[in-house]
């Protein structure tokens, strides 16, 4: 399965979540409920995994955690917020760089229309 056909199954998820849930839940619920809902659709849905930053010589065995890899092709970083600042797409962004995957996507639950609380970020994505 390509990064684009996980994509499209995470935003269908995400847009099902969002239809029962609503906006102005805790971030932890919204991600906990895509992590089922993608788990349900036949996905390898990992959360918080921690994952090593390696500088020169040096690897820090937990540098990150991102919200949720999907298949180990795709990170979601899951927010619920007034707005997305350019630091969260920044964020995304490096870890797709340290992890060598090619794309991820910004969901941010509080909005009204969850297509506005989506953000594709790539990083060299294959065609």
């Amino acid at each position: 399965m390509t990064e684009n056909q996980i994509a499209t199954i995470v935003v269908d998820a995400s847009l099902k979540l969002h239809r029962a849930l609503g906006p102005g839940l805790l971030e932890s619920v919204y991600e906990a409920t895509l992590t089922y809902e993608l788990r349900k659709r036949g996905l390898v849905a990992l959360t918080e995994q921690k994952l090593p930053v390696v500088y020169e010589e040096v690897k820090l065995e937990i540098g990150f955690r991102p919200d949720i890899i999907v298949n180990k092709k795709v990170i979601i970083e899951v927010k619920s917020i007034e707005a997305i600042a350019p630091v969260h797409r920044k964020q995304l962004e490096t870890y797709l760089r340290i992890t060598g995957m090619h794309l991820g996507l910004l969901i941010n639950f509080n909005v009204e229309l969850i297509k506005h609380g989506i953000q594709r970020v790539v990083n060299r994505l294959p065609e």
